[in-house]
């Protein structure tokens, strides 16, 4: 699929949670052909000095209206830079996008159940492969993780589209199990063996040591698990080399070769 590199018009950059943004932008050539996993990446408006892009997952898409939009959260300078970008505030100004990049989500075939797993804004870019699997027919189950209920930002659109609510867990208790994720994760999977339904396919992205233990849940169960993996890149198109993970194959580069790689092939 060939690169696009668009100049795109911010619409909206708006605080959604604790630290979090989600940032809509005109850009119709990428959203005509950006696939669920992939990326873009980004040269971030006032940030000259920087010379590098920041690669950003696509949470949403509408390719009629030809708008992406990116679930970011303020981490460092150069997100806490993005914060204060605006439609038409004094940063204003179109942002530059390299994409669609890496590899996309690639469920079994025949799979005819998935369970896909977000751990905080891991929980974006599986959106576009749930509306993809809920699309061709796939029975498709949720569980989300986060520190608290507000951090749970992309709980209503999960509602929204699922025919049952995912499952979710907080740090704190403020809303569903309190904890950390993984038990709802090992319920889902023992809950579909025992009803004779077992998953098919199971999607995770979030932290590592989360997707780590999801990706073990998974191959002891004996279910195709793939997992996103984010690292720190320089080019973003495959020639730096500065984005390597460890496989069992050998080093792969995490912006072509992945975001999105099989579970079973990453040396943890």
């Amino acid at each position: 699929m060939a690169l696009v590199n668009e100049r795109a018009r911010m619409r909206e950059n708006a605080c959604v949670g604790p630290n979090l943004y989600l940032m809509t932008l005109d850009a119709p050539g990428i959203a005509a052909s950006i696939e669920p996993g992939q990326f873009v990446h980004m040269l971030v408006p006032g940030m000259e000095a920087h010379i590098l892009r920041r690669p950003f997952s696509v949470y949403a898409r509408d390719a009629h209206a030809g708008t992406l939009e990116i679930l970011y959260q303020a981490v460092g300078f150069g997100s806490a830079h993005m914060t204060g970008l605006a439609a038409d505030g004094p940063l204003a100004g179109d942002v530059e996008l390299v994409g669609p990049v890496g590899r996309t989500w690639q469920p079994a075939p025949d799979a005819r159940r998935a369970l896909l797993v977000g751990g905080g804004v891991g929980a974006a870019p599986l959106f576009m492969l749930a509306e993809s699997l809920v699309s061709a027919g796939v029975r498709t189950d949720v569980v989300l993780g986060a520190q608290t209920e507000t951090a749970l930002t992309c709980r209503a659109r999960y509602e929204a589209l699922l025919d049952a609510p995912p499952r979710c867990a907080t740090d704190d208790g403020s809303f569903g199990r309190e904890g950390f994720c993984t038990s709802l994760v090992a319920e889902a999977l023992a809950e579909a063996a025992e009803a004779g339904e077992p998953y098919g396919y199971l999607a995770v992205c979030g932290p590592e040591p989360l997707m780590k233990i999801v990706a073990d849940m998974a191959a002891e169960a004996g279910v195709p698990c793939e997992v996103s993996l984010e690292k720190r890149m320089a080019c973003g198109v495959g020639a730096c080399l500065s984005c390597v993970v460890d496989t069992v194959d050998g080093k792969q580069r995490a912006c072509v070769d992945g975001p999105v790689f099989d579970a079973r092939k990453v040396v943890w």
